[in-house]
């Protein structure tokens, strides 16, 4: 169609329409991407509790009581068989023979599930129960792993825990952990005699380290030693060097 131009030209603009039509599609689909999922499934408050729950069992033997306690968490997995498929926490048990703490761990129990079925990051409970101190003093578990109190060693476990469903990263890869064990055994080799402490650990199956080892301050475990000039920790890395 033919256009006569009756006016002075004061400018002009050349419109690409299929160009236009490709930046709105990716537009959309860059809105669509970003705008969550309806048929995804996330905890929260009003999430009810599914017939059958995935468990694991954690034993907990303090030198503060001659009965162990055993903290079970159980884990609910969302989105299952999906790509969204997760595992999260869902609830917290502990049991024991004792009952001088019972008040106390059904409280803690109850809370730490509160905060479970609440949704959102919950790994921070770790760090504020591992930062609980006992004002009549800590105490070692076997390995050399000082513990500051039982709630911190019921922080330990959930960490653990944790760890082991992926929502906290180990610090260690295995690189790393090959490295501190071979240079354990390596140190260990050249000790002309262990200690006696250190020889009933390792007939109980339990991690033993050099006994001239010292307490590491970043993970509380008696495994820092002098190794290639520097003082290094066996059990988490943690080097003074760097």
């Amino acid at each position: 169609m033919t256009v006569k131009i009756d006016k002075k030209i004061t400018g002009y603009k050349v419109i690409d329409k299929v160009k236009e039509a490709k930046e709105a599609e990716d537009a959309a689909a860059a809105l669509a991407a970003a705008a969550p999922e309806s048929n995804v499934v996330h905890m929260h408050e009003s999430f009810e509790r599914p017939e059958k729950l995935i468990g694991s069992t954690y034993k907990m033997k303090t030198p503060m009581s001659e009965h162990a306690m055993y903290i079970t968490i159980n884990d609910v997995v969302l989105n299952e068989g999906t790509e969204h498929e997760v595992r999260r926490p869902f609830e917290v048990f502990i049991n024991s023979k004792n009952m001088e703490h019972f008040q106390w761990v059904v409280a803690l129990t109850r809370l730490i599930s509160a905060v479970f079925r609440k949704g959102g990051d919950a790994t921070f409970l770790v760090e504020e129960l591992k930062a609980v101190f006992d004002p009549k003093g800590g105490y070692f578990k076997k390995g050399g792993v000082f513990m500051p109190s039982i709630v911190a060693e019921i922080g330990y476990a959930i960490e653990d825990h944790m760890k082991s469903i992926g929502l906290i990263d180990s610090e260690l890869d295995e690189h790393q952990k090959k490295f501190l064990e071979e240079k354990r055994k390596e140190i260990e080799g050249k000790s002309v005699k262990k200690t006696e402490a250190a020889t009933e650990s390792s007939e109980e199956g339990e991690a033993s380290y050099p006994a001239s080892a010292t307490l590491c301050m970043k993970c509380s475990t008696k495994a820092v030693v002098l190794m290639d000039g520097c003082m290094t920790c066996l059990s988490c890395g943690d080097s003074k060097c760097g």
